[in-house]
């Protein structure tokens, strides 16, 4: 089968399809033919070679969530699976595939009426940012600044904190077009990316996929017992004095953490994606897709990620 991986730390072009053994479903596991690959700006963070130390070297076959139809089952497995249209959590990668094992545990039955396209578009994206907010201790009534908001993510959380009765939704974007779709998906105040604009004076919230070395003035934005949690590192990790900003400031008892979805219970983060699963079948969230894109041209979508042209999720098609 056609995979792609990760030949050579760096950009985009150290990308290559390569040829891999089709595999075959263990005792406990499901086989899924791949309809939808959903491209994250983790799996941009590791081909670039930032996570080599936990562990993802060259070689990797980034992705970490797919949906499709399961073709066969494993030794334990209910056959009744056989014929199901699924999406799947591949944990730290294996999902840039045209064919994929996975426990049966980590799948879930997609609603008849969503699409493969949206299910990876909302699958870890959504439940990474009901996490995140829950993380960040956020309630009705508080005010939310999303950082990197035209991302996946991002785009998540701003739907979820104004369906959660936030007081107000900020968003850092790249321009007035992606500001008009981002209010247009909940967001009342649009800033640049620095975070300067029409906004509160501060946030009770703030969620950050972005990182980098701009993170300690979004710390300084932060209101008095306000908390900045912190979701990814689009653009690097942040200095390594950070934490400077939240002493100088002592007697606002600021708060920073970091946030990943390995650190939730599995069935935790399945009922959360089920859920969301049922409320996009019923119109409630919106999945935004930027482009689908065929497996092959995995280096054109990462290029694009690297470029700062995607809002939304990129999504890759086997057999496109």
């Amino acid at each position: 089968m056609r995979a792609v991986e990760i030949r050579a730390f760096g950009g985009p072009e150290g990308l290559a399809v390569v040829d891999l053994p089709s595999p075959v479903p263990a005792g406990g596991e499901v086989l899924i033919t791949v309809e939808a690959i959903g491209v994250g700006g983790v799996d941009a963070v590791i081909r670039r070679g930032a996570l080599a130390g936990f562990g993802f070297q060259e070689g990797h076959v980034p992705g970490n969530e797919v949906a499709g139809m399961v073709t066969s089952v494993g030794d334990g497995v209910d056959p009744a699976w056989i014929g199901r249209r699924v999406w799947a959590f591949t944990g730290e990668g294996g999902g840039y595939v045209e064919r994929k094992t996975v426990p049966v545990e980590s799948i879930l039955p997609l609603p008849d009426n969503l699409p493969a396209v949206e299910a990876v578009t909302l699958g870890t994206s959504g439940m990474v940012a009901q996490f995140a907010l829950a993380h960040a201790h956020f309630a009705a009534g508080e005010s939310v600044l999303v950082r990197g908001a035209a991302g996946s993510i991002g785009i998540m959380t701003v739907q979820l904190a104004a369906a959660g009765a936030a007081s107000a939704v900020a968003v850092t974007t790249s321009s007035a077009e992606r500001g008009d779709r981002l209010r247009d998906l909940g967001a009342t105040h649009v800033l640049n990316r620095s975070g300067d604009g029409d906004g509160p004076e501060g946030y009770d919230v703030v969620i950050d996929i972005v990182g980098g070395p701009d993170l300690p003035s979004f710390l300084d934005k932060l209101n008095p017992n306000g908390r900045l949690v912190l979701v990814g590192v689009v653009a690097g990790m942040p200095p390594a004095d950070f934490g400077a900003n939240i002493l100088t400031t002592f007697r606002k008892s600021l708060s920073f953490g970091a946030f990943s979805a390995d650190s939730v219970p599995e069935t935790e983060r399945r009922a959360a994606s089920a859920a969301q699963f049922a409320a996009a079948a019923r119109g409630e969230l919106r999945a935004v897709v930027h482009e689908l894109l065929p497996l092959e041209e995995a280096v054109l979508a990462h290029r694009k990620m690297d470029d700062g042209e995607v809002f939304g999720r990129i999504v890759l098609a086997p057999g496109r």
